[in-house]
């Protein structure tokens, strides 16, 4: 920091300052800005040539976005500042960059302007949910031009400009207000129809393992005479750091610019004049300096009175801005109160499209699982209806009414389990319902009975508000995440209320969860007591002992670890300094379910799922009143955990810490090339892989195949049928760095946090579904090093075009905690069973998961004594064309979306607000539509009604309630809106 802001305080008429990385830039970017320069910086771009650009999507946006600035700003202090790996390849001319702009009461030519979003590198989607994407809906088009934070949504009135509007891409819901204009900038490059097409072509020539090749995956590689190298005619100077990475550039890549350039440009200097510096406290710190200038940064005035400083002190100048800069010399202090602020996240979109695909397995309450084959038109009566259509036994077919379709839910089991299709009208399903609830009902009972004898007993207090506490947090090394602290003040709640804690933290993997237990184990043992943390495996119980070793040192806590691996003689001393209470804390797997303590108050239970249900009792019987506290990686379903939440404390880490890396994702196809490029590429830079191969019949065979492609390479294999203990010594091997590549079959995709292992190779991962992917993929990237996975696949001619796609959504989502609304889903299954405890997946299986969760809550919610409303539904047989037209709305999976959030409605209201967004979203329904819309408000008001049928006949309309009493009356003719005006006037009386 120190040499950048003595070189640019010189203001040296720098205009390209080339620096080691992205954390360099960010601190170039802060010092150029508060001295007065208005800088651009350009994303560290990390490919290879080559490299398919699909998983650099972020990060050549950024470089768009930079370039766009930097060449449109016209002022003379500006400053480009680029990492070294990014600036060695040829960036675009200030040629390639053009904006235009959109204003209202314009005439749009759509194919004109089809064609230059499509040149400029926009993506075409269903709907919009992130930058550089558009969707065009007959009139209406929805953009969020790059750069943006909100999408632009225009209305035309044929080829007039009739309105604009922004729209939140994450409910899609547009603003109340008008604007007059906004300016479309390029995604990737400004191209003409003619260099497109030629830039295209070229591409399409290229030799490549790229999935898909075209000017996404490929363009910024061909830029020919559009690219420049930038130094060439810039004032260019180089930061010291960033000549030791040049080296590390040039070893593998020849189609970079000749090293000695940049060896030749000017350097800048280590400084003479100025230190950095980290301060602890601010005040003290300037009485030191006083007679020195001192600046003091802050975001906000209310910080700075936060460390009792006065604004009104003449001696210090104040700024408030976001920088960070801590810097002393001879002359001047300059202080920052600000911390470092984390990569913002993708905002996830919270409108989920259903993925229900004609195929899949749903099932119906009342007539189990069936098949879905889509939705249907029927006419009936002569009134044109549609119809969800679901294949049974026999190949019946049963007929669901739309405004039904919430009846259905998608079969979920477990991932290896078929579906077997039900008879329908055999009442089968209805005993084996009965079934399953009388089993739901023993478990509810269990954990209601366990909750309630809880708490009855009074727990053990814990004194949670000791300083040492906070001071064990700032030595973290890493700032908490809202949700770690959030979670941290939960526990601390339950330990010091004088309850019993029965808690449970579920969190992605790496989320930590660990140092959220460490608080609660410092403060349980600091307060005289004694905890135990158990992990289902002796890998895990060695890697949190070492863990929480380390970070206790300081408090000269005696900690003890006790697995499969302790001799007996270890055993003996460990059981008997446990029952004196001279060892504080001991780490271990199952070994601990027997052990006799002095004064225990805290246990501890990693993975918890991964135990069952009478291990969990006999921890909790080590003693009546001990706090539980268990962790899972696996989300809990949000119905469930509203159901248990009555019962068991609930926290949860959403957040990832700030210095993970999102996983570099790539769909190849097979080649011995593409495997000994990326084994040797991983091996360059220190590391070791997973090689997933989901077949142990044949894993010998891809063994050797491995051992052949790559010479000298160790590969060791481990799945399902490796003895546990054999398993364990594999890993050790593996963690120890004794062999490179992990051969093994999905089985590795839980719990093991192997920080060295930052490459995975999936194998067949087109076989996989995309909840599978997505955690095998969070295996690598773990520590601070960037993960790479690698989906391969054995020949994209063969593959559906629905598991490409699914392929290739996983390659553009790699951030952080991206898993697909279909990979929650996925993974949510996995969540549920598992706090149930006892493996219910029989069940599970004969009724899907989705019916399972509902009939678990509701057994709970009875047994708690609450009334739960019974689901009813109503059977409308009105002669009316009632349903959302594909003319209105054109994709298939947004109509089944809006089917099923409607069908859920259970308010006017509901069905007004999404009304008002869909003609947002798609402009003024038309007339089967808007009768759709009715049929559903029809439905509301009959099911308060206890209506359990609606029919119509010519001009006569029947009502029949549940208690079978029957009302006739008469529309004035048979006509949609008379009979649907009819009704709802009889409803609304």
């Amino acid at each position: 920091m120190n040499n950048i802001y003595e070189f640019l305080s010189q203001k040296n008429n720098c205009e390209l300052l080339i620096v080691n990385d992205d954390k360099q830039a960010q601190i170039a970017y802060d010092i150029a800005s508060y001295l007065g320069y208005e800088p651009f910086v350009l994303s560290d771009f990390r490919a290879n040539f080559g490299d398919d650009l699909l998983s650099f999507n972020e990060e050549l946006q950024e470089i768009t976005k930079a370039l766009n600035g930097f060449y449109s700003y016209k002022k003379q202090n500006k400053i480009l500042i680029s990492p070294i790996r990014t600036i060695t390849y040829p960036m675009p001319k200030a040629k390639c960059f053009d904006n235009f702009t959109i204003n209202f009461a314009d005439t749009l030519n759509l194919e004109e302007f089809k064609s230059k979003l499509y040149n400029w590198g926009y993506y075409f989607v269903d709907i919009v949910t992130s930058e550089a994407e558009v969707s065009i809906r007959g009139d209406i088009i929805d953009i969020c031009p790059l750069g943006s934070q909100t999408g632009y949504r225009i209305s035309l009135f044929d080829d007039e400009i009739e309105s604009i509007r922004k729209f939140d891409i994450e409910d899609q819901k547009s603003f109340k207000e008008e604007i007059e204009s906004f300016t479309i900038t390029p995604a990737f490059l400004a191209l003409d129809d003619l260099t497109f097409q030629e830039i295209n072509e070229e591409v399409q020539k290229v030799e490549s393992d790229a999935f898909i090749k075209d000017i996404h995956s490929l363009g910024f590689w061909y830029l020919n005479d559009l690219g420049e190298y930038l130094p060439s005619n810039m004032n260019s100077f180089i930061t010291y750091e960033a000549l030791d990475e040049l080296e590390e550039v040039y070893v593998f890549e020849e189609k970079r610019i000749n090293k000695d350039k940049f060896l030749s440009l000017p350097l800048v200097a280590k400084s003479q004049e100025y230190k950095n510096i980290e301060v602890a406290n601010v005040k003290e710190f300037i009485t030191f300096h006083e007679g020195k200038k001192i600046t003091i940064i802050s975001s906000s005035e209310a910080k700075i009175k936060g460390f009792d400083l006065e604004l009104s002190n003449k001696n210090i100048n104040y700024v408030i801005k976001p920088y960070i800069i801590n810097l002393v010399s001879n002359e001047e202090v300059i202080i920052s109160l600000n911390k470092q602020i984390k990569k913002k996240r993708k905002k996830k979109v919270r409108l989920v499209l259903d993925e229900l695909q004609v195929g899949d397995f749903v099932v119906h309450e009342k007539h189990g699982i069936g098949k879905y084959l889509g939705i249907e038109p029927v006419t009936v009566m002569g009134a044109k209806r549609d119809f969800v259509v679901v294949m049974y036994a026999g190949d019946d077919k049963l007929l669901i009414p739309v405004e039904n379709i919430d009846l259905i839910d998608r079969y979920v089991a477990d991932g290896s389990s078929y579906a077997v299709v039900d008879k329908l009208g055999k009442g089968s399903f209805a005993k084996l319902k009965e079934k399953v609830k009388d089993k739901l009902f023993a478990i509810a009972n269990d954990i209601i009975k366990l909750a309630a004898s809880r708490e009855l007993i009074n727990g053990i207090k814990i004194d949670t508000n000791k300083q040492i506490l906070n001071e064990f947090q700032t030595k973290a090394g890493f700032d908490y995440t809202k949700d770690q602290v959030r979670s941290v003040r939960e526990i601390f709640e339950d330990l010091s209320s004088g309850k019993v804690m029965d808690r449970l933290l579920s969190g992605d993997v790496g989320f930590g969860k660990t140092e959220v237990a460490m608080n609660a184990l410092l403060a349980t043992i600091l307060d005289g007591y004694q905890a135990i943390f158990v992990c289902p495996t002796t890998l895990l119980a060695t890697q949190h002992y070492h863990g929480i070793a380390k970070r206790f040192k300081e408090y000269g806590i005696v900690i003890a670890k006790l697995d499969g691996k302790t001799t007996a003689k270890e055993k003996t001393h460990i059981k008997k300094g446990l029952q004196s209470g001279e060892i504080q804390l001991v780490i271990g797997t199952h070994s601990l379910l027997e052990v006799k303590t002095k004064n225990l108050a805290l246990v501890v239970i990693d993975e918890e799922h991964k135990f069952g249900v009478k291990q969990k009792e006999k921890l909790k019987a080590l003693r009546e009143d001990v706090h539980i506290f268990s962790m899972s990686a696996t989300p809990i379903p949000r119905t469930l955990n509203l159901a248990l939440s009555k019962l068991k404390g609930m926290s949860s880490l959403l957040t990832p810490p700030s210095e993970r890396l999102g996983v570099r994702t790539y769909v190849k196809e097979y080649s011995e090339k593409l495997i000994k490029e990326i084994i040797l590429r991983e091996k360059r830079r220190g590391g070791q892989l997973f090689y997933v191969h989901n077949n142990i019949s044949s894993m010998e065979a891809k063994k050797a195949d491995i051992e052949a492609i790559v010479p000298n390479i160790k590969v060791q294999i481990i799945h399902s049928q490796v003895k546990p203990t054999e398993a364990e010594k594999i890993i050790d091997a593996f963690e120890a760095k004794e062999f490179d590549v992990l051969l093994a079959t999905s089985i590795v995709e839980s719990g093991l946090h192997l920080p060295n292992a930052n490459s995975i190779i999936i194998d067949g991962a087109d076989r996989f579904g995309i909840a599978d992917l997505h955690q095998l993929r969070g295996r690598v990237g773990r520590s601070n090093k960037e993960g790479f996975c690698y989906y391969v696949v054995e020949d994209k001619k063969t593959i559906t075009s629905d598991a490409i796609k699914r392929l290739l959504a996983l390659e553009t989502n790699s951030y952080l905690g991206s898993g697909t609304a279909l990979a929650h889903q996925d993974l949510e299954i996995r969540g549920g069973g598992n706090i149930i405890g006892e493996a219910q997946s029989g069940h599970i299986k004969q009724i899907g998961y989705g019916l399972y969760l509902k009939m678990l809550e509701d057994a709970l919610a009875t047994l708690s004594g609450e009334i739960k409303q019974e689901n009813k539904s109503v059977d409308i047989k009105l002669a009316i064309s009632a349903y959302i037209s594909s003319d209105y709305i054109v994709e298939d999976r947004v109509r089944l979306e809006l089917y099923r959030r409607l069908s859920k409605a259970h308010s006017k209201e509901e069905v007004y607000t999404i009304e008002e967004e869909m003609e947002d979203r798609f402009g003024k329904p038309d007339i089967p539509t808007k009768q759709f819309l009715e049929l559903i408000l029809i439905k509301i008001y009959a099911l308060g009604l206890n209506i359990k049928t609606i029919s119509s006949y010519e001009m006569n309309i029947t009502f029949i309630k549940e208690d079978e009493t029957k009302v006739s009356i008469k529309s004035p003719s048979k006509d949609d809106d008379d009979i649907i005006a009819t009704t709802l006037k009889y409803l609304r009386k």
